[in-house]
């Protein structure tokens, strides 16, 4: 069965942090692109960031740059969304995804996405 499990949400005010992880199971974490889609209220859902773990090459939206960082420990299969000087902006329930690596040109795509999370929702307050 496969399951991406997010934690690390919450409240936060603006200008703060917060770190998101994604533990993967289920399948081969080497043969996959994680990544990270977000959904505000009333918006469509949005991609934030991926990590090929096979080079660590990363990916990320030009709305996140420079503020979030996006790692991987394959040891564990876990994926982290380090998210720093957080805007009202960013508030979303954040999602951890997974597609085949084939597919990497499309990270943005919600179509190109084989799983997804259950997601964990980030509020920033202004």
């Amino acid at each position: 069965e496969v399951r991406l499990v997010e934690s690390g949400g919450g409240l936060v005010q603006a200008g703060g942090s917060l770190r998101l992880s994604c533990a993967a199971s289920g399948f081969t974490f080497d043969d996959y692109v994680i990544g990270w889609f977000r959904q505000a209220p009333g918006k469509e859902r949005e991609g934030v960031s991926c990590i090929s773990s096979s080079d660590d090459s990363t990916y990320y939206a030009d709305s996140v740059k420079g503020r979030f960082t996006i790692s991987s420990d394959n040891a564990k299969n876990t994926v982290y969304l380090q998210m720093n000087s957080l805007k009202p902006d960013d508030t979303a329930v954040y999602f951890c995804v997974a597609f085949r690596r084939i597919l990497l040109r499309l990270w943005r795509v919600p179509s190109a996405v084989d799983y997804w999370g259950q997601g964990t929702q980030v509020t920033v307050s202004s």
